[in-house]
C-alpha cells in the first residue's frame, strides 16, 4: 500500500509537468507558425503598426438623433489628411445609463492605420475630437489609440 502511494505522488506531479511542458509548446508551435507565416508570405512587404479610430456620434446632446454623415465625411477627409487614407464602419454602441438603463446609439468608426504615429498626430486627433464633441454638444468622443479607448472631454 505504502508503495502504492509513492508512485502515486510521482504520477501526479509528472502529469503535471507535461501538461505544462505540452501547453508551452502549443503556445511556442503557434507563435511560431505566425512567424512563420510572416517571414514567408508577408516578408518584405509594406505595413502599417499603428491604428487610430474616433467614433463619430449619431446624434445631438446625447438623445436626439441626427444624420452624422457630413462629420463621417470630415472624419474620413482629416484622417485621410492626417495618415494617407481612411475608412468608415457603421455600427451600435450601448452603454448604462445612470438609472441602469441601457442606451443603445448608432456609431460610425473612421478609422486609419498610420506609418509614422507621432505626438503631433495624436495631439491633432485629440483637437479634432474635441471639435466634434463641441459642434456635436457631447460629454465626450471616444478615440481610440493601438487598442486603447480615450474618452476626450
Amino acid at each position: 500500500m505504502l508503495e502504492r502511494k509513492k508512485i502515486f505522488y510521482w504520477i501526479i506531479p509528472m502529469i503535471l509537468f507535461i501538461g505544462f511542458l505540452g501547453n508551452a509548446v502549443y503556445a511556442t508551435g503557434e507563435h511560431e507558425t505566425f512567424n512563420r507565416i510572416q517571414s514567408s508570405a508577408l516578408k518584405g512587404q509594406f505595413h502599417l503598426e499603428d491604428e487610430v479610430k474616433i467614433y463619430v456620434p449619431s446624434t445631438y446632446y446625447v438623445d436626439q438623433p441626427i444624420d452624422n454623415t457630413p462629420y463621417v465625411n470630415r472624419s474620413l477627409e482629416k484622417f485621410s489628411e492626417m495618415f494617407g487614407g481612411a475608412t468608415a464602419i457603421d455600427g451600435t454602441g450601448a452603454w448604462l445609463s445612470d438609472n441602469d438603463q441601457l442606451i443603445k446609439e448608432k456609431v460610425t468608426i473612421v478609422y486609419s492605420f498610420a506609418e509614422d504615429l507621432d505626438k503631433k498626430k495624436i495631439n491633432q486627433v485629440v483637437a479634432y475630437a474635441k471639435d466634434l464633441k463641441e459642434e456635436m454638444k457631447q460629454s465626450s468622443v471616444s478615440i481610440e489609440v493601438n487598442g486603447k479607448m480615450y474618452f476626450i472631454e
